[in-house]
């Protein structure tokens, strides 16, 4: 079961001052809070939905641990249904190198920082789109933009193993 609350502040009235130009706080408007309850599992909250086709991602961290081994997180998506940079997004797998955590388009394609190498599975993903030829054109077949790449194509299923930050791996 899902719960929600939300909390309503707003007040139409005007500021009331005191003599001293000082705010009355007496007389702001208390907050109300209403809650919801809601029966059931949403998409979020569960990727699997049952009938529909499902890829298995799995992502190779840019850099070996102290073990000399590159650190895998592992995730699912609905196949077609959404962005490899959304997939990343939602199970809180890091996408962005530094300059990227700061300098990014928010999935736009207008940046080329979001830039990934598909190792396995490059035939359950989408053909590179134009963007990607644009900013892609001196880089490897296998480099994607996440923001373009969309995770299968509602009828197929599989595995794709995603290398991040793949400049960082020389």
């Amino acid at each position: 079961m899902a719960c929600m609350q939300f909390t309503n502040a707003v007040s139409f009235r005007p500021e009331q001052l005191s003599g001293a130009r000082t705010r009355d706080y007496q007389n702001l408007p208390r907050k109300k809070s209403v809650s919801f309850s809601f029966a059931g599992i949403s998409a979020e909250m569960s990727p699997a939905q049952p009938g529909k086709p499902e890829i298995e991602l799995e992502f190779i961290g840019p850099k070996p641990g102290n073990d000399g081994s590159y650190p895998v997180e592992s995730a699912k998506a609905i196949s077609g249904e959404k962005l490899l940079r959304d997939v990343m997004a939602d199970n809180k797998i890091e996408l962005y190198a530094t300059y990227g955590k700061l300098i990014n388009c928010g999935g736009g394609g207008s940046c080329g920082t979001c830039i990934v190498e598909i190792i396995d599975g490059k035939d359950l993903l989408n053909e590179r789109t134009n963007t990607e030829l644009k900013y892609l054109k001196k880089k490897p077949e296998s480099w994607r933009l996440a923001c373009q790449t969309i995770v299968g194509n509602k009828e197929n299923s599989g595995k794709v193993v995603v290398q991040r930050i793949p400049q960082w791996k020389k």
